[in-house]
């Protein structure tokens, strides 16, 4: 990338790569996030967090406008503070996923299920572990949860590991659906091809950026399609080690902001 920031797409990854496990953002990723985008780069978010999650994070890191890509790609919205809420909802994909739930419902008896709805919460079937989720959160029976086409289901199961919930989802075989596994015992069901970086590739065609002109830093799972999408994917030194075997380069962990070690050497050899 060459020739200045302008017409340059960085997507970034939320947690783990711009906060880390305690939310904390250090003032270096701030200022470094700042620096792109005050440069002409067109910054956008990624996220596998809701919308209502997401939109805190924009604040702090002073973003107003472009885009951001929430819900590990079924929700983009445009950021516009003409707007009431600051942005306008630009893509949407949701599903029926009553059937795939279900069969995950028969496996894990005492798992927890939650849909998102839109800036507002959650549905779910019994509270999640404190923190893990954010906004309004209303109970309701297991089948309510289906009652109409949703953007993105959460399965949490406390007792499991992240390698036993791992191996159980490779066991039960999902189909017509985009899944990822967290760093928990986490899994997000998403509509079928729905990813990051089917996201971001609807946005780098809103913008114009050439496919050349793209970089994206993450550390999860549900990052290695935004990472092998993007001109150059670089990997957090604390991703798993199939991202980084995604990525064309590994920076530092969070705790060592390595975020901000690939943003400022970009920004430098952009001038």
């Amino acid at each position: 990338m060459s020739g200045g920031l302008q017409g340059v797409l960085v997507a970034l990854d939320v947690d783990g790569t711009v906060v880390d496990l305690d939310e904390s953002m250090s003032d270096r990723v701030r200022d470094a996030v700042r620096r792109v985008d005050d440069a002409g780069a067109h910054v956008v978010v990624a996220t596998g967090r809701s919308l209502h999650g997401t939109l805190p994070v924009l604040q702090r890191l002073d973003l107003h406008h472009g885009f951001a890509v929430c819900s590990n790609g079924a929700v983009t919205v445009q950021l516009d503070p003409a707007e009431p809420e600051g942005y306008r909802v630009v893509s949407l994909h949701t599903f029926d996923p009553s059937g795939v739930a279900e069969l995950l419902r028969e496996h894990l008896p005492t798992g927890l299920f939650a849909v998102e709805v839109l800036g507002r919460g959650y549905k779910l079937t019994a509270p999640f572990p404190e923190g893990e989720l954010t906004g309004e959160m209303t109970v309701v029976p297991f089948d309510e949860l289906f009652s109409e086409p949703v953007m993105r289901v959460i399965i949490r199961s406390p007792e499991h590991t992240s390698a036993e919930f791992s191996r159980l989802v490779d066991e039960v075989g999902l189909h017509g659906v985009a899944y990822s596994v967290g760093w928990t015992a986490w899994l997000d069901l998403a509509p079928d091809g729905v990813t990051k970086a089917s996201a971001l590739e609807e946005v780098r065609m809103r913008l114009d950026v050439a496919r050349g002109r793209t970089l994206a830093v993450g550390d999860g799972r549900n990052d290695i399609e935004m990472l092998r999408w993007a001109g150059r994917g670089v990997a957090m030194g604390n991703a798993p080690e199939e991202v980084k075997a995604a990525a064309d380069d590994v920076t530092g962990t969070v705790g060592e902001d390595g975020l901000a070690q690939v943003l400022e050497a970009v920004a430098a050899a952009e001038r």
